[in-house]
């Protein structure tokens, strides 16, 4: 073990000064999308203020292949070549079914949300970085992974600390979650973003069509477009909080635009690097932190891509250094772990949360806040508070999903995204949850009301006029507006009317005809058009004559009454007669 780690530590020397020179020529040529925008430097690791929407990280912040792109560009070829060219780089070739998954991805996200405008290129920068394309493409033929990708446990100790909250389900460790499959989800993550991307009705994040088609849904959510470099910044960042992660997928993403080409599966280039080893740490994707621990789907995690010696060679086995004794007067004691922000946390409370009240298809002008408090109500900050919207609706949070997860501020307060009404009218419950706690949950009350109009008016002037027994000319149309604007898709109902005092429906004079051609004389179950239009059908008159009302109401007390006129045909009175002649 000790001659691997040495090999390690002398391979990661020698990587890391060829990549000081790399990074160097890099930042010279001002690589597009590295060093403007107002970056931070690459040594700036500081978390972004931006990515706390999600946990700080899809991935828990945990490690990741830190080898640079070739400083000389690949040469473009078709992506439905075989092999690469001759002129090509290999680390261009990206695996043919891994390869498929990201342009099936993209071709997903720009039906659902075209105003992301995900790239492929940007989820294979992802999948380089994160899994080195599943190990090469190390796939079956369906996209799942020949065995899982894990990542190492998040127990804090030198990564970030997360505590099961899958009991084992995806990465096979009850205590602590880790990072799974090729494109690094956690758990609590994967939970609401998880897709289907190969359509068999599973979600697993160790098969790269689920996976890639959940990172992009994962990078487009906050209404993100990312052909804007501010916004691709953010979405970057949220996957992994760390600004040497955000240049590092920059630089694979600009590598990936410049050409690539599709290589046999199991035959991509492995990387050799990882960010933990440069702290001499031996865990990684690609291996299981904890040994002889399942991950998902039963089976031992294959160990991934090592560097090697040069030249080869066997291993030594180092004489083992025996422990301190501790003298027999002085008993030994466990050591102590200090408490986690979340394991302080004794209970949640409201943290100003107004009226949560939207007309269906509106945003929410309200957000939720949610403060955590220890027992003796004291604020805690860095906790994470998973909202989620449960029961029966269509309202989401903005960008479509039902779950997001916020860390709490200074003040110990998370605020969740805007809710944006769906189409199903009632109460919604969202609830939030301290994640990694089991203590009880808040639930917030949402009310979606009906589409309402404050105002109707006819669309034209003409006269509405007919004879007994007739048809009327033309038809009424009205538009809907609600505070100047367009109603769209809002309820109304018509009815011919006693009078402005009476309004029952009369039995007499003007009415609609059902679709058995009888006589109503009162029609529900109307609906503005998209542009507030509602045209009513053809109006018909009895023999009774005289002047009618049509009256037409909305959700939201709009009213408009109408005036129909049944009268007989005016006749001409005939020519005087010439006096008889004398």
């Amino acid at each position: 073990m000790a001659a691997q780690f040495g090999r390690r530590l002398r391979k990661g020397a020698a990587t890391t000064a060829v990549a000081a020179v790399a990074v160097a020529a890099l930042s010279a040529s001002q690589a597009p999308g590295v060093n403007d925008h107002g970056r931070q430097p690459t040594a700036d690791a500081t978390p972004s203020p931006d990515a706390s929407a999600s946990d700080g990280s899809a991935t828990g912040n945990s490690p990741y292949y830190t080898d640079l792109p070739p400083l000389n560009s690949p040469s473009p070829s078709p992506s439905t070549g075989p092999l690469p060219t001759p002129s090509g780089t290999p680390e261009a070739g990206i695996p043919a079914t891994v390869l498929d998954a990201y342009k099936k991805a993209e071709a997903s996200l720009r039906d659902s949300k075209p105003g992301c405008n995900l790239p492929w290129q940007l989820l294979a920068a992802i999948g380089r970085v994160e899994s080195g394309q599943a190990r090469g493409g190390r796939v079956t033929a369906d996209g799942t992974t020949v065995s899982p990708i894990l990542g190492p446990q998040l127990d804090g100790n030198g990564f970030a600390l997360i505590k099961d909250t899958d009991n084992g389900a995806y990465d096979g460790n009850s205590s602590y979650d880790q990072a799974v499959g090729p494109m690094q989800f956690i758990p609590s993550t994967w939970a609401w973003a998880g897709r289907d991307g190969n359509g068999d009705g599973k979600k697993d994040p160790n098969n790269v069509y689920d996976a890639a088609l959940a990172a992009g849904h994962y990078l487009c959510r906050n209404n993100w477009d990312l052909s804007d470099q501010d916004d691709l910044d953010r979405a970057i960042l949220s996957y992994n909080n760390s600004r040497e992660y955000l240049n590092l997928v920059m630089r694979w993403l600009d590598y990936y635009r410049k050409g690539t080409h599709e290589v046999p599966d199991g035959t991509g280039t492995l990387p050799g690097n990882r960010s933990d080893d440069r702290a001499g740490s031996s865990a990684g994707p690609s291996t299981p932190s904890v040994p002889g621990t399942p991950g998902a789907g039963g089976s031992k995690p294959e160990p991934g891509p090592r560097p090697e010696k040069p030249g080869g060679g066997g291993t030594t086995t180092p004489k083992p250094t025996p422990p301190p004794t501790t003298p027999p007067t002085s008993p030994s004691t466990p050591p102590s772990t200090s408490p986690t922000p979340t394991d302080t946390v004794q209970h949640l409370e409201d943290a100003g949360t107004g009226k949560l009240t939207a007309m269906a298809g509106d945003a929410f002008t309200k957000r939720i806040s949610t403060r955590a408090e220890t027992k003796a109500g004291k604020a805690v900050a860095k906790v994470r508070i998973r909202f989620t919207i449960v029961g029966d609706t269509d309202t989401t949070f903005t960008g479509g999903e039902s779950v997001a997860t916020v860390a709490t501020n200074s003040s110990g307060v998370a605020v969740a995204p805007a809710l944006q009404a769906g189409e199903k009218t009632g109460d919604v419950t969202v609830r939030a949850t301290v994640v990694g706690r089991t203590i009880a949950g808040l639930d917030y009350t949402a009310t979606v009301t009906e589409r309402a109009a404050d105002t109707l008016a006819r669309t034209g002037d003409a006269a509405l006029t007919c004879t007994p027994g007739g048809e009327f000319a033309n038809q009424v149309e009205v538009k809907a507006t609600y505070k100047g604007a367009v109603a769209d898709g809002v309820a109304a109902t018509a009815t011919l009317i006693k009078s402005a005092d009476d309004p029952t429906a009369n039995d007499k004079g003007p009415y609609f005809k059902d679709a058995d051609g009888k006589a109503v004389r009162t029609l529900t179950g109307l609906k503005t058009d998209a542009k507030g239009l509602l045209k009513l059908p053809k109006l018909y008159a009895d023999d009774t004559t005289g002047t009618f009302l049509l009256r037409v109401t909305t959700e939201g007390g709009a009213t408009l009454t109408v005036e129909l006129t049944v009268a007989a045909a005016e006749t001409s009175s005939p020519s005087p007669s010439a006096s008889p002649s004398a």
